[in-house]
């Protein structure tokens, strides 16, 4: 006998067949797409050897782009609740795997992993075992469980789980306004989920400024709003039904962007076009020439000119505040004395610039003349070998590197597995089964990046230590002076003659992390029409992360506080109009935010995924597993978590005016989690066992979540 709402097994089987026929039929469409983009390819580069500009290019490129997202942004609108929030819970596995694959493999993952994996070497290991070691625990402790709840958002499932009044039979309506109980811990999710998912999204629209300045050439700031039209004609169109299909279509722009140039690189420097199995063959040569390197007369010259300037700053800290006074007095005195004698235009605006930069405080000077300092000492240190694990000059040097990699790997981990815009994923496919699928394909998906990633740092990193170092500075090839010239105030790359020999040394080299992935194409010598491919598939990674974002946050906005708190009676055509209007108001602030380029992206993200971790994670693994967690320790356990999480990184975090020498047993900030997850788990647990157990409905959804599908 059927259960109460459960379909006949005819209509099963028809439900099945229609599954079947739907598969197929996108199988098709992207297939067809996939082609359309190799002759797209084939074409932009027949265009460049004819002698088409590269900035026609760029701005193709960007058409192309703009106009595939909008196409399926107004081709799969919808004013349905079910379609907008979570795509008619009829996805595909395998396109809900490229789907999730594509939202999570964000501009961190695409434009600076590989930069942070070429700047530090093993340590950067870290991100990519805690990233994917977090779609393990998505895929046992959490996603299928959701899914069996089949509501709309994260909040509803802890809503219902800790309301003790709410039923869990998976009703549209289940986990409704019930008890204040209820909405309290609603309300504290939905705030979870804001600051969380704002924090990661302000770090995609950074990116998608980065790139989006690097297509057309605009200011940086203008790029931010260009990108931001992008994102905003498939969330605001078609909520999550046409980000997804937006987003499928991302990863295959993606995995090709980032396939081709690393395996140009592979088979240049290995002689093998399969990076992830020839770069080991680069490793040993990479060793022997960072170790000539280290010995190189000329690269010691330049080491010790910068740990002359760091002494030079060490005396100036030393000597505040007259050294203040001092500095600003010769800064002055230098621009009187240039427009006394007429000097050059350039000349003056030279000494104004100095003298406008110039700290306008002894604490201000203090806390820039510490940094340049340190900057300076990190400079005057010779290269260290790329494939060491936890180097150090001492045994405890070297240990807290350890301790700080696996910190890193904990926050990385825990907080993928609470990450709201990708536990959304889990309620757009047809079944339980399906997301357990599902999460199998995205891990497969993001796998063939992520066994990339390493390859292309040590394949870059070879080429610029044989290619670039030793070159003459009047031969530098073109693309140093162009990624310097992207972002003028913070050059992406400056390489500056410190030893006035006028060959390039290592020690003269500064590059930013966030271009080494975008201007792989050109350190390798491939056509710019590639370096535009790889431009669009780091906007992609960029757009579809920020898309799933601001959907995770409107959505909170609008089903969890609008429809579950201040007015139940909300038609379904207002509760998406409501939503589209939040999303639009959250975009432009974000986008606002991240003009001001508060913090590097991987600082941004680590900050996001600590956060999540701290808050949400142990109410939803305890929501699931453990049938005594209430209320009271659900809402204890967030505040607990959140709150340690955050002094941490105030304390701590220089750029938020802590301390770096207040760390607990030396860990960095980015890695404050591994404080905010076990604080939250052990106030949830204590808080629960004091205070009165859960209600029998609360008892009776974990064991329906739980029960195997039928």
């Amino acid at each position: 006998m059927n259960k109460p709402g459960m379909p006949a097994p005819s209509t099963t089987a028809d439900l099945k067949q229609d599954n079947r026929r739907y598969f197929r039929r996108l199988s098709r469409y992207y297939l067809w797409f996939t082609a359309c983009l190799a002759l797209f390819l084939v074409a932009l580069g027949i265009l460049e050897r004819e002698g088409m500009p590269r900035q026609w290019i760029g701005h193709l490129y960007m058409f192309g782009t703009i106009v595939l997202y909008a196409t399926i942004g107004v081709v799969a609108r919808t004013s349905n609740v079910s379609e907008y929030y979570v795509a008619g819970r009829r996805v595909p596995a395998l396109f809900n795997g490229m789907a999730t694959a594509a939202d999570w493999i964000s501009a961190a993952s695409f434009i600076s992993l590989a930069g942070t994996l070429y700047l530090h070497g093993f340590d950067a290991l870290a991100y990519v075992m805690g990233w994917t070691g977090g779609y393990c625990l998505v895929a046992l402790l959490i996603a299928p469980y959701l899914r069996k709840f089949a509501q709309y958002t994260i909040p509803d499932f802890l809503a219902a789980r800790y309301n003790g009044n709410a039923g869990g039979n998976g009703s549209a309506n289940g986990g409704g306004r019930g008890t204040g109980r209820g909405t309290a811990v609603r309300a504290m999710a939905v705030g979870a989920t804001i600051v969380v998912s704002f924090t990661y999204v302000v770090a995609q629209i950074y990116a998608v400024g980065l790139i989006a300045s690097r297509f057309t050439g605009v200011d940086f700031s203008v790029g931010i709003f260009l990108g931001l039209a992008s994102i905003l004609v498939c969330s605001f169109l078609g909520g999550m039904r046409a980000i997804t299909w937006t987003q499928v279509a991302q990863y295959i722009i993606i995995l090709v962007a980032f396939l081709i140039p690393t395996m140009w690189l592979s088979a240049k420097f290995a002689g093998n076009p399969v990076p992830q199995v020839a770069y080991g063959s680069v490793l040993p040569k990479l060793a022997q020439r960072e170790a000539q390197l280290a010995l190189d007369p000329r690269e010691q010259e330049v080491r010790a000119a910068f740990r002359a300037r760091a002494d030079g700053y060490a005396a100036r800290i030393d000597g505040l505040p007259h050294s203040w006074e001092a500095g600003k007095v010769e800064a002055q005195r230098r621009l009187d004395v240039a427009r006394s004698r007429n000097a050059s235009l350039g000349e003056i605006r030279t000494a104004e610039r100095d003298l406008l930069s110039y700290p306008r405080t002894a604490d201000e000077a203090a806390r820039l003349w510490t940094e340049e300092r340190a900057a300076n000492l990190a400079r005057a240190q010779p290269p260290e070998p790329h494939a060491d694990p936890f180097p150090g000059k001492t045994r405890e040097e070297s240990d807290i590197r350890r301790n700080n990699f696996l910190a890193l790997v904990f926050c990385l981990m825990f907080g993928t597995a609470a990450l709201p815009h990708i536990l959304m994923r889990a309620y757009t496919t047809p079944s339980v089964h399906e997301t357990r699928v599902s999460v199998f394909w995205a891990l497969f998906f993001i796998l063939l990046i992520y066994l990339t990633m390493p390859a292309l740092a040590v394949l870059a990193k070879y080429d610029i230590y044989t290619s670039l170092v030793g070159t003459h500075f009047s031969s530098l090839p073109t693309w140093v002076s162009y990624w310097a010239n992207v972002d003028k105030a913070n050059p992406l790359i400056s390489i500056v003659d410190v030893n006035g020999d006028g060959i390039v040394q290592l020690a003269e080299i500064a590059i930013d992390g966030d271009v080494l992935t975008l201007a792989t194409p050109e350190i390798g010598g491939l056509p710019y029409v590639i370096s535009g491919l790889v431009a669009a598939g780091g906007l992609a990674a960029a757009l579809s992360t920020a898309d799933g974002l601001l959907l995770a946050i409107s959505n909170a906005l609008s089903h969890d506080i609008y429809f579950k708190i201040v007015d139940p009676g909300a038609s379904t055509q207002k509760r998406v109009t409501i939503s589209k209007l939040l999303l639009l108001a959250v975009a432009f602030i974000a986008a606002y935010v991240a003009s001001q380029k508060p913090a590097d992206i991987l600082s941004l993200v680590g900050a996001a995924f600590s956060l999540a971790g701290s808050t949400l994670f142990p109410a939803l693994v305890a929501g699931v597993f453990w049938k005594r967690a209430n209320h009271q320790g659900a809402i204890a356990g967030m505040i607990g978590g959140f709150l340690v999480c955050l002094y941490y990184m105030l304390h701590t975090n220089p750029m938020l005016g802590g301390s770096a020498d207040a760390a607990w047993f030396h860990i960095a900030p980015i890695s404050a989690g591994v404080f905010g997850v076990p604080a939250g788990l052990a106030v949830l647990v204590a808080v629960s066992l004091l205070t009165p157990p859960p209600s029998n409905a609360s008892r009776g959804l974990v064991e329906h979540i739980r029960a195997p599908e039928q």
